[in-house]
């Protein structure tokens, strides 16, 4: 049908833009601040974005799953965190020390090199594995869950800590929870709108946080966008 050639065109445009995105120049990195009960930013996110010369501001919803499916989520994913080791350099320069969290991919995580490679960009630009957060889904546990918790164990070696993104969306096992060198657990946005007023909402988010103070870690609530949210989180 036309309509099926149209969308097949308009990916393989969007994939050839994508994976020349990086040499244009295209890509950048934002950072979304992470503050305690006081408001004082105790961390910061690294997010990816895109600026194409004749699209504009392509969303990463569109163009994170289309990396991942084609693979240049790799190539992507060593960039950041070569992007995260100079950003952590220019905070510290300017006195600031808190953890710099950024999203790994699983394909990027299951590549057999993937540590060598963490270690090899962390000498590069001298700076040490405790100044990140490596971001995971629980779809990384689905499959091989013994090699994940050997990778995990090698890079939290050299000072990585790990956060489970989008906690309770996913493939949740409190057996990986157990077993995993795990420092925190962030609690979906869609969870985060639905807490108040609704006890559903406010149940499954009231059963992470105890699930994490049984666990000992941290916890981070995504798109907490309203006064009455951010007290809730607070009071519990």
């Amino acid at each position: 049908e036309d309509k099926m050639q149209t969308e097949v065109e308009q990916r393989l445009s969007l994939e050839h833009d994508l994976a020349q995105a990086l040499d244009l120049d295209e890509l950048q990195m934002l950072m979304q601040a992470q503050v305690n009960h006081e408001g004082t930013t105790v961390g910061a996110e690294l997010l990816m974005r895109w600026n194409n010369k004749k699209r504009g501001s392509v969303s990463p919803v569109e163009f994170i799953p289309l990396a991942e499916q084609t693979g240049l989520i790799i190539h992507m994913g060593e960039w950041v965190i070569s992007q995260a080791c100079e950003i952590a350099i220019m905070l510290q320069s300017h006195g600031y020390h808190f953890p710099i969290s950024l999203n790994v991919s699983p394909k990027q995580f299951r590549q057999i090199d993937f540590v060598d490679k963490v270690s090899t960009i962390f000498q590069q630009h001298q700076v040490s594995g405790k100044h990140f957060i490596f971001e995971v889904t629980e779809g990384l546990f689905i499959d091989d869950l013994q090699e994940t918790i050997c990778r995990m164990s090698k890079l939290a070696a050299l000072g990585i800590r790990f956060s489970i993104d989008d906690f309770g969306t996913g493939y949740s096992s409190l057996n990986y929870l157990k077993r995993l060198p795990l420092h925190e657990l962030k609690i979906d946005k869609s969870f985060v709108q639905d807490m108040i007023g609704d006890e559903n909402g406010s149940a499954i988010v009231g059963s992470i946080l105890s699930m994490a103070k049984q666990f000992g870690l941290k916890v981070v609530a995504e798109g907490v966008e309203t006064e009455a949210q951010a007290q809730y989180l607070i009071k519990h």
